[in-house]
């Protein structure tokens, strides 16, 4: 019997016991506000505690809890400093660490489908994970050729366990919905069910880090690592050191923070149109830092190392036109034929009359970072274009729930947010117009 089936009770328990615990302190609260606190300061220590509980739980898990937890992690920025402060050390174990699998399972899964003589594929084989993910963990080794290589083992069972959580979280997203100000938790867990499979196949993986591998070989900017060997449940790259995203954005000085923001945005940005791939899951555990082979070098040398392939959007044509000419229309404050663009790419219902103006003032946090040449992303600034959308009484907050996105864009919706999330958890100043110019179809007029 696999581990995690085997903790199911135990695993359902814990996720159960977060709503409760939201409506127990949903009642604490009202006592507060009857002892003469004002609600304000109620609903923000709410908040708080709810949070609180809601990282302690997932940071125990692996499966869909852990997957939630990561994709909610890179908004942590968006969260009112008060609240975000005593749980972000949480969030960022969360990003790149999660409790190991016994070593006999690791074995019995590398026996499994590496066959029983799977120790003579590696010289040495370290039996420690070097770190973990929803589905896997990462086994530091060096293949029989002599490269250090990185083993990914999933754990048995994670298909259950991915789709009992996420659904389970689903059913009381509405309550989790105040922890991330001006986001819909909802779709994010039904996108995240809908991804399972692709998850689960290191196959699918295997292929699209070949192509980024390919594509990106040679690149002064970005490192891909190779794929050494795949096969059910185990896929072996090139191993590569660096420093963890999470350590930039922890302990990095601002020239890192400013190199590797710079870079996740070149990478993110000209991925679709170099390998029609859209890498989908751009949380901090998923890159590096890689000093220049040059030690002497300046911050200008310094390479991105991209790890985890498993959540690709396919893109064979690169990222749509209509999302770079709509763009350059905003900047140049055509607010008529934006509107347009986005009623015939189904972002507005045909039942729904919006004011054009409106909808550029909506799409403020993507429109400021490519105005000027150079944009300081900082959690003040998320935290405020966060708190006017979720604002009820604000009129963006009224017009985003109007708002409809379409299905071919909710993947490359989810990495923007995301992206530009990391971004401000770096505090990194970006030249991010000039990425646009460059990578984005549509946001340079074509002469």
């Amino acid at each position: 019997m696999s581990d995690l089936p085997r903790k199911a009770v135990t695993r359902t328990a814990k996720l159960a016991a977060l709503p409760l615990g939201i409506a127990g302190r949903a009642t604490w609260g009202l006592g507060r506000r009857i002892g003469g606190k004002s609600a304000e300061i109620v609903a923000r220590e709410l908040q708080q505690r709810t949070a609180e509980q809601l990282f302690k739980v997932l940071g125990e898990l692996k499966g869909g809890a852990m997957k939630f937890g990561q994709a909610l992690s890179v908004f942590e920025s968006a969260l009112p400093e008060e609240v975000a402060g005593p749980y972000r050390a949480a969030l960022t174990r969360l990003q790149e660490a999660a409790p190991p699998m016994p070593t006999r399972t690791v074995h019995a899964v590398l026996e499994e489908r590496l066959g029983e003589e799977w120790r003579e594929l590696f010289l040495e084989f370290e039996d420690k994970p070097a770190a973990a993910a929803s589905i896997g963990q990462v086994h530091r080794a060096v293949w029989h050729d002599g490269r250090e290589v990185a083993v990914k083992v999933q754990y048995p069972g994670a298909g259950e366990a991915l789709l009992s959580d996420l659904t389970q979280l689903s059913r009381f997203a509405r309550l989790l919905g105040p922890l991330i100000p001006g986001m819909d938790i909802k779709p994010l867990i039904t996108e995240l069910r809908d991804r399972v499979s692709e998850e689960l196949d290191y196959a699918l993986e295997a292929e699209s880090q070949r192509a980024h591998a390919e594509e990106f070989a040679g690149d002064p900017d970005v490192l891909v690592p190779n794929v050494v060997h795949q096969s059910d449940q185990v896929l072996v790259t090139e191993w590569i050191d660096g420093i963890p995203l999470s350590e930039v954005i922890s302990d990095g000085t601002q020239e890192q923070r400013d190199r590797a923001g710079q870079l996740l945005a070149r990478f993110l940005f000209s991925g679709p149109g170099r390998t029609g791939l859209l890498h989908a899951d751009p949380h901090p555990g998923n890159f590096r830092l890689l000093p220049g082979e040059d030690e002497d070098g300046g911050p200008e040398t310094w390479r991105l190392g991209v790890l985890d392939f498993g959540t690709v959007d396919r893109l064979p044509g690169g990222l749509p036109e209509t999302i770079g000419v709509c763009l350059r229309m905003t900047l140049e404050g055509d607010a008529e034929t934006v509107y347009e663009l986005l009623c015939r790419e189904g972002f507005v219902k045909e039942t729904v009359a919006l004011d054009p103006d409106g909808v550029l003032d909506y799409l403020l946090p993507i429109i400021e970072p490519a105005e000027v040449e150079t944009f300081g992303f900082t959690r003040d600034w998320i935290r405020t274009q966060a708190a006017r959308i979720a604002d009820p009484r604000s009129p963006a907050h009224q017009l985003g729930k109007q708002l409809n996105l379409p299905p071919s864009y909710l993947l490359i919706h989810r990495v923007t947010l995301s992206t530009i999330g990391v971004l401000c958890q770096l505090n990194a100043s970006v030249r991010l117009r000039e990425e646009l110019e460059e990578w984005l179809p549509g946001f340079v007029e074509a002469e």
